[in-house]
């Protein structure tokens, strides 16, 4: 970070400081982007075989120590990955990776050449089922595979939740004969992206914010990061600590939070259909995943009040039909018998589809422990009349 300019901010005047609250309650320093690379470059120079770096392809500083390593030791860059492709083409364009075409090599070129004069940078750290590194360690990657010897190194630490994918990868490629390095405390080959709590009280006392606002964490982290903000001086009741969809409102240097919020709840894009599905259609689907689908077909008369065919039941992932047909046969003769006692009395077609889900889904669960989602069709042997003449 550029001190003299965050100072400079802070004599200037800053009215709201939203900031990143993720390790609010980690004390002390992190350690710097220097001493990954010192860690990245001692591995190069011990590393005789093939190298294999994932990390994150929006840290551009840490692509660029990783290139510069490999420059330093005489290999050859292969770049693997459409997001770290894209961001390598990019911040080379920009100036922000400084290396030239011969440095680097496509697919084709790595069976070429030594082991030792190669190194490969790929997306994957985080485990990702389709990334580079995950189809290189599970064998479906089309130009890539493990070779006895390989250093594989995660040049990250895993994001909570993602644990379980990253070990599964590291046992891959340890199972295929790599010798995979990952990040800790010894190896210090990963170092966060988010300030801990020191580095937090730097932030503030530097930029002096007028108004606060901690982001980007769980409430505990936001409250944490408030508590450290009223340690360097900001008043408390110049702290806003919002949810999704709050409305902060900044006029003539002074901030306060709305009444009103916006609509900031997860939207689910259905294929073309980018306006969000509604909660009864995640519902539904939920139910189908679940317990699959039950549909009751049923023929009646409406002119008589009568049921002309008796309910038949079709099934999809919810039992194999063939090996439960005692079962469909009781289910469909409580659905008869409870239509026959329902149309006894002057009754209307929403009222029946509803006496067919009331009698039949809690008969399922009695006897499946499942709640599949229940389709009534009703046909009205009357409407079919009049439509043949």
């Amino acid at each position: 970070s550029d001190y003299q300019i965050m100072s400079y901010m802070g004599e200037i005047g800053i009215d709201l400081l939203l900031s990143d609250s993720t390790n609010a309650g980690v004390s002390g320093f992190s350690i710097s982007e220097k001493d990954v690379s010192k860690s990245i470059m001692e591995i190069f120079r011990k590393t005789d075989g093939r190298i294999i770096l994932a990390t994150f392809a929006s840290n551009v500083y840490r692509v660029q120590q990783i290139i510069e390593s490999a420059i330093a030791s005489d290999r050859k860059i292969a770049i693997f990955g459409r997001s770290m492709e894209n961001v390598v083409t990019i911040a080379r364009k920009l100036g922000h990776i400084k290396a030239q075409n011969k440095h680097f090599i496509n697919a084709r070129q790595l069976n070429q050449l030594p082991a030792d004069k190669v190194c490969i940078i790929c997306t994957g750290s985080q485990g990702e089922p389709m990334a580079a590194l995950s189809r290189i360690a599970n064998g479906t990657h089309r130009q890539i595979s493990v070779i006895p010897g390989d250093t594989v190194v995660f040049s990250s630490s895993p994001i909570p939740g993602n644990e379980q994918s990253v070990s599964q990868v590291v046992n891959q490629l340890t199972r295929a004969g790599a010798n995979v390095l990952t990040n800790s405390p010894l190896t210090s080959l990963h170092t966060t992206g988010h300030a801990s709590k020191e580095e937090q009280k730097l932030m503030l006392q530097l930029i002096k914010p007028k108004y606060f606002m901690p982001m980007h964490g769980e409430y505990k982290m936001l409250v944490t990061h408030k508590q450290t903000a009223i340690e360097v001086g900001v008043p408390e009741e110049n702290i806003f600590i919002c949810a999704n969809g709050d409305v902060l409102i900044l006029r003539n240097h002074e901030v306060f939070q709305a009444n009103t919020r916006v609509q900031a709840d997860d939207i689910y894009v259905d294929g073309n259909d980018a306006s969000g599905l509604s909660t009864a259609v995640i519902k539904d689907r939920k139910i189908l995943a679940d317990n699959g689908m039950v549909s009751v077909v049923v023929t009646i008369d409406s002119r008589y009040n009568k049921i002309i065919t008796k309910p038949s039941i079709v099934s999809r992932g919810f039992v194999f039909i063939k090996e439960n047909q005692t079962l469909i046969r009781e289910a469909e003769n409580v659905v008869y018998e409870a239509l026959k006692q329902k149309m006894q009395e002057k009754t209307t077609f929403g009222e029946l589809k509803n006496t067919i889900r009331g009698s039949l889904e809690p008969f399922l669960f009695k006897h499946t422990q499942r709640n599949p989602l229940v389709i009534p069709v009703i046909l009205n042997q009357k409407a079919a009349m009049q439509q043949k003449r």
